[in-house]
Protein backbone atom coordinates (compact mmCIF):
# COMPACT_ATOMS: atom_id res chain seq x y z
CA UNK A 1 0.00 0.00 0.00
CA UNK A 2 1.32 3.52 -0.71
CA UNK A 3 2.01 5.24 2.00
CA UNK A 4 0.51 8.62 0.57
CA UNK A 5 -3.14 7.33 -0.74
CA UNK A 6 -5.52 8.84 1.88
CA UNK A 7 -3.30 12.04 1.83
CA UNK A 8 -5.57 14.65 0.26
CA UNK A 9 -8.05 14.00 2.90
CA UNK A 10 -8.08 15.45 6.29
CA UNK A 11 -10.05 12.37 7.75
CA UNK A 12 -8.47 8.47 6.93
CA UNK A 13 -9.07 5.04 7.92
CA UNK A 14 -7.00 2.04 7.52
CA UNK A 15 -6.88 -1.54 9.63
CA UNK A 16 -4.18 -2.02 11.97
CA UNK A 17 -0.82 -1.76 12.40
CA UNK A 18 0.25 -1.72 8.72
CA UNK A 19 -2.95 1.26 8.21
CA UNK A 20 -0.25 3.25 11.16
CA UNK A 21 2.46 2.65 8.83
CA UNK A 22 0.57 4.09 6.22
CA UNK A 23 -1.18 6.96 7.58
CA UNK A 24 1.02 7.83 10.30
CA UNK A 25 2.81 10.52 8.25
CA UNK A 26 0.82 13.89 8.14
CA UNK A 27 -1.75 13.26 10.73
CA UNK A 28 -2.37 15.24 13.02
CA UNK A 29 -4.11 12.68 15.55
CA UNK A 30 -4.27 9.07 15.40
CA UNK A 31 -7.30 7.65 17.08
CA UNK A 32 -6.80 3.50 17.94
CA UNK A 33 -10.18 1.83 18.15
CA UNK A 34 -10.39 -2.10 19.61
CA UNK A 35 -13.92 -2.24 20.61
CA UNK A 36 -13.75 -5.50 22.79
CA UNK A 37 -12.01 -4.56 24.62
CA UNK A 38 -8.58 -2.78 24.72
CA UNK A 39 -10.27 0.92 23.86
CA UNK A 40 -13.55 -0.05 25.84
CA UNK A 41 -11.41 -0.68 29.12
CA UNK A 42 -9.09 2.54 28.90
CA UNK A 43 -12.92 4.59 27.86
CA UNK A 44 -14.38 2.93 31.57
CA UNK A 45 -11.13 3.74 33.30
CA UNK A 46 -10.20 6.83 32.79
CA UNK A 47 -13.39 8.03 32.77
CA UNK A 48 -13.49 6.85 36.45
CA UNK A 49 -10.04 8.81 36.56
CA UNK A 50 -7.76 5.91 36.66
CA UNK A 51 -4.03 6.21 34.31
CA UNK A 52 -3.45 3.47 31.62
CA UNK A 53 -0.45 2.07 30.28
CA UNK A 54 -0.96 0.03 27.42
CA UNK A 55 1.90 -2.51 27.19
CA UNK A 56 2.66 -4.74 24.30
CA UNK A 57 7.13 -5.87 24.50
CA UNK A 58 8.90 -8.83 23.07
CA UNK A 59 11.89 -8.15 25.54
CA UNK A 60 10.04 -6.83 28.94
CA UNK A 61 7.22 -8.86 30.83
CA UNK A 62 4.14 -6.93 31.69
CA UNK A 63 5.10 -7.80 35.50
CA UNK A 64 8.24 -6.03 35.33
CA UNK A 65 6.69 -3.06 33.37
CA UNK A 66 3.74 -2.97 35.79
CA UNK A 67 6.56 -2.91 39.01
CA UNK A 68 8.60 -0.11 37.05
CA UNK A 69 5.65 1.94 36.90
CA UNK A 70 4.42 1.39 40.03
CA UNK A 71 1.21 0.40 38.25
CA UNK A 72 -1.42 -2.95 39.06
CA UNK A 73 -1.44 -5.36 36.35
CA UNK A 74 -4.93 -6.70 34.31
CA UNK A 75 -4.81 -10.29 33.78
CA UNK A 76 -5.99 -11.54 30.39
CA UNK A 77 -7.61 -13.78 31.64
CA UNK A 78 -11.26 -11.95 32.23
CA UNK A 79 -12.37 -15.05 34.97
CA UNK A 80 -10.05 -14.17 37.45
CA UNK A 81 -10.36 -12.24 40.23
CA UNK A 82 -9.51 -8.43 40.35
CA UNK A 83 -8.97 -6.01 37.18
CA UNK A 84 -8.72 -8.08 33.55
CA UNK A 85 -9.33 -7.19 30.29
CA UNK A 86 -12.72 -7.42 30.84
CA UNK A 87 -14.84 -4.07 30.58
CA UNK A 88 -17.14 -4.98 33.51
CA UNK A 89 -14.30 -5.65 35.52
CA UNK A 90 -13.02 -1.57 36.04
CA UNK A 91 -16.24 -0.41 36.26
CA UNK A 92 -15.35 0.89 39.72
CA UNK A 93 -12.13 1.18 39.28
CA UNK A 94 -10.76 3.95 42.09
CA UNK A 95 -9.51 7.37 40.67
CA UNK A 96 -5.87 7.66 40.67
CA UNK A 97 -5.24 4.56 39.89
CA UNK A 98 -2.32 3.07 37.95
CA UNK A 99 -3.22 -0.17 35.77
CA UNK A 100 -1.08 -1.84 32.93
CA UNK A 101 -3.53 -2.73 30.23
CA UNK A 102 -1.64 -6.02 28.23
CA UNK A 103 -3.32 -6.48 24.71
CA UNK A 104 -1.93 -7.86 21.51
CA UNK A 105 -3.99 -5.16 19.34
CA UNK A 106 -4.74 -2.05 21.08
CA UNK A 107 -1.65 -1.33 23.16
CA UNK A 108 0.29 -3.06 20.72
CA UNK A 109 -0.69 -0.22 17.96
CA UNK A 110 -0.60 2.24 21.06
CA UNK A 111 3.14 1.71 20.81
CA UNK A 112 3.67 2.83 16.96
CA UNK A 113 1.98 6.15 17.17
CA UNK A 114 5.68 8.29 18.11
CA UNK A 115 4.85 11.73 19.06
CA UNK A 116 1.70 12.09 17.05
CA UNK A 117 -0.81 12.47 19.59
CA UNK A 118 -2.84 9.25 20.24
CA UNK A 119 -6.55 8.31 21.93
CA UNK A 120 -8.33 5.07 22.56
CA UNK A 121 -11.96 5.16 20.97
CA UNK A 122 -14.41 3.45 21.36
CA UNK A 123 -18.35 3.51 20.94
CA UNK A 124 -18.88 4.69 24.67
CA UNK A 125 -16.41 7.80 23.78
CA UNK A 126 -17.03 8.36 20.26
CA UNK A 127 -18.28 12.03 20.25
CA UNK A 128 -15.68 13.21 23.01
CA UNK A 129 -12.84 11.64 21.05
CA UNK A 130 -13.90 13.24 17.75
CA UNK A 131 -14.31 16.68 19.39
CA UNK A 132 -11.25 16.52 21.28
CA UNK A 133 -9.03 15.48 18.42
CA UNK A 134 -10.71 18.27 16.39
CA UNK A 135 -8.98 20.74 19.19
CA UNK A 136 -5.75 19.56 18.19
CA UNK A 137 -5.36 19.44 13.83
CA UNK A 138 -7.98 18.41 11.11
CA UNK A 139 -6.11 15.77 9.75
CA UNK A 140 -7.45 12.57 11.95
CA UNK A 141 -6.25 9.06 11.30
CA UNK A 142 -8.64 6.74 12.67
CA UNK A 143 -6.99 3.02 12.97
CA UNK A 144 -9.61 0.05 13.90
CA UNK A 145 -7.27 -2.56 15.63
CA UNK A 146 -8.98 -5.55 14.19
CA UNK A 147 -8.28 -9.28 15.70
CA UNK A 148 -6.00 -11.73 15.43
CA UNK A 149 -6.01 -15.71 13.47
CA UNK A 150 -4.37 -17.32 16.91
CA UNK A 151 -5.06 -20.53 15.56
CA UNK A 152 -3.91 -19.94 12.67
CA UNK A 153 -0.72 -17.66 12.13
CA UNK A 154 -1.78 -14.26 13.97
CA UNK A 155 -2.40 -12.69 10.89
CA UNK A 156 -5.20 -9.48 11.13
CA UNK A 157 -8.45 -10.47 11.27
CA UNK A 158 -10.72 -7.56 10.19
CA UNK A 159 -13.85 -7.03 13.17
CA UNK A 160 -17.02 -5.72 12.11
CA UNK A 161 -16.86 -4.21 15.86
CA UNK A 162 -13.79 -2.22 15.30
CA UNK A 163 -15.25 -1.26 11.78
CA UNK A 164 -18.56 0.31 13.51
CA UNK A 165 -16.50 2.25 16.53
CA UNK A 166 -14.10 3.29 13.77
CA UNK A 167 -17.38 4.62 12.41
CA UNK A 168 -18.97 6.47 14.69
CA UNK A 169 -16.34 8.39 15.42
CA UNK A 170 -15.37 9.51 11.98
CA UNK A 171 -19.47 10.19 12.16
CA UNK A 172 -18.54 13.27 14.28
CA UNK A 173 -15.25 14.50 12.56
CA UNK A 174 -16.13 17.32 9.82
CA UNK A 175 -13.79 17.24 7.25
CA UNK A 176 -12.65 15.89 3.66
CA UNK A 177 -13.22 12.23 4.66
CA UNK A 178 -11.38 9.61 2.70
CA UNK A 179 -13.71 6.85 0.92
CA UNK A 180 -12.78 4.33 2.75
CA UNK A 181 -13.55 6.51 6.29
CA UNK A 182 -17.18 7.17 4.49
CA UNK A 183 -17.58 3.30 4.35
CA UNK A 184 -16.65 2.91 7.78
CA UNK A 185 -19.45 5.44 8.31
CA UNK A 186 -21.67 4.41 6.62
CA UNK A 187 -21.43 0.95 8.77
CA UNK A 188 -21.91 2.72 11.79
CA UNK A 189 -24.59 4.86 11.04
CA UNK A 190 -26.22 1.57 9.16
CA UNK A 191 -26.46 -0.13 12.87
CA UNK A 192 -26.32 2.75 15.16
CA UNK A 193 -29.72 2.31 16.26
CA UNK A 194 -29.78 -1.31 16.99
CA UNK A 195 -25.76 -1.68 18.55
CA UNK A 196 -26.36 -3.77 21.10
CA UNK A 197 -28.27 -6.66 19.03
CA UNK A 198 -25.59 -6.05 16.23
CA UNK A 199 -22.59 -6.85 18.92
CA UNK A 200 -24.56 -10.08 20.09
CA UNK A 201 -24.44 -11.36 16.37
CA UNK A 202 -21.21 -10.80 15.26
CA UNK A 203 -18.59 -13.01 16.19
CA UNK A 204 -16.26 -12.01 18.66
CA UNK A 205 -19.68 -10.98 20.24
CA UNK A 206 -21.07 -14.02 19.76
CA UNK A 207 -17.74 -15.75 21.61
CA UNK A 208 -17.64 -13.52 24.68
CA UNK A 209 -21.46 -14.35 25.52
CA UNK A 210 -20.77 -17.94 25.34
CA UNK A 211 -17.85 -17.50 27.97
CA UNK A 212 -20.13 -15.51 29.89
CA UNK A 213 -19.21 -12.37 29.33
CA UNK A 214 -22.42 -10.52 27.85
CA UNK A 215 -22.18 -8.11 29.64
CA UNK A 216 -19.16 -6.80 28.40
CA UNK A 217 -20.72 -6.89 24.94
CA UNK A 218 -23.47 -4.87 26.20
CA UNK A 219 -20.92 -2.18 27.66
CA UNK A 220 -19.03 -2.10 24.77
CA UNK A 221 -22.08 -1.87 22.23
CA UNK A 222 -23.06 1.53 24.74
CA UNK A 223 -23.27 4.92 22.60
CA UNK A 224 -21.73 8.26 23.67
CA UNK A 225 -22.20 7.16 27.54
CA UNK A 226 -18.39 9.07 28.30
CA UNK A 227 -17.50 12.49 27.88
CA UNK A 228 -13.91 11.72 28.48
CA UNK A 229 -11.51 11.57 25.95
CA UNK A 230 -8.24 9.26 26.82
CA UNK A 231 -5.44 10.41 25.81
CA UNK A 232 -2.17 8.80 25.24
CA UNK A 233 0.54 10.94 27.79
CA UNK A 234 3.58 9.99 29.26
CA UNK A 235 3.18 6.36 28.14
CA UNK A 236 -0.39 5.89 29.59
CA UNK A 237 -3.72 6.69 28.70
CA UNK A 238 -5.28 9.72 30.65
CA UNK A 239 -8.41 12.09 30.42
CA UNK A 240 -7.78 14.80 28.43
CA UNK A 241 -8.85 18.16 27.83
CA UNK A 242 -8.09 20.94 26.18
CA UNK A 243 -5.97 22.50 29.18
CA UNK A 244 -3.97 19.12 29.28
Amino acid sequence: MQANQQNQFDIRCEWGERGIDALREGSDVIVIVDVLSFSTCVSIATHNGAIVYPFYSKTQSAENYAHNQHALLATKNRNATGYTLSPKSLMTIPDKTKIVLPSPNGSTLSTMTGNIPTFAGCLRNARAIANHASQIGKRVSVIPAGERWFSIDFSLRPSLEDYIGAGAIIHYLSGKKSIEAQVAENTFTHFKDNLHDCFQQIGSGIELIEKGFAEDVYLASQLNVSDVAPRLIDDAYQAYSATS
